[in-house]
């Protein structure tokens, strides 16, 4: 990654169709949501506030792309029975749909014989693709995040997505 390299903000901000999120991780450490997370594990309560301090810079960020014309959806693939992490994730998803987000879910068991990328990524109109690099504990590692526009790669990525997209199971369906 190069100093000039644009981020995530700028990508969403420049994506003219489409943004989805593919995540594969059972778990992730990363600081932002740490005290959060470490509530929820304490006493079983998720902040679903769509105004709270915690949410509301992504929701704006999101209901602000998607009134632009751009569809943004996410698919997480997961281990079953899932994770702690994965029942918090869960209980949080109605912000991110409240939002504007499109959420599946794709049982891990279900993703064998697809071919996906070794990280997680966002894909922005097919062409653009960002991504997420995690230390084994689940927290960014640095540099936090790789832009690759190549047609190979961007084709991986879109391709892997939608695969899992279709597979998925809509958010409102997807018990854990």
């Amino acid at each position: 990654m190069s100093q000039n390299e644009p981020g995530f903000s700028e990508l969403l901000a420049a994506a003219r169709h489409s943004a989805v999120h593919l995540e594969m991780r059972d778990s992730y450490g990363v600081g932002d949501e740490a005290e959060d997370f470490e509530n929820w594990k304490r006493t079983g309560e998720r902040d679903v506030d769509p105004a709270s301090a915690y949410w509301t810079p992504w929701v704006e960020l999101i209901r602000s792309t998607v009134a632009r014309g751009v569809v943004v959806r996410r698919a997480r693939i997961v281990s079953e029975p899932v994770t702690d992490y994965i029942r918090y994730e869960h209980a949080g998803t109605i912000v991110n749909i409240h939002a504007g987000e499109q959420v599946r879910w794709l049982p891990r068991r279900q993703a064998s014989d697809i071919a996906l990328p070794g990280n997680d990524c966002w894909v922005f109109d097919s062409e653009t693709v960002l991504f997420n690099h995690f230390s084994g504990c689940g927290d960014w590692s640095a540099p936090g995040w790789e832009v690759r526009t190549e047609p190979a790669v961007a084709h991986l990525a879109s391709s892997a997505f939608e695969t899992v997209w279709q597979r998925g199971i809509p958010h409102e369906k997807y018990t854990v």
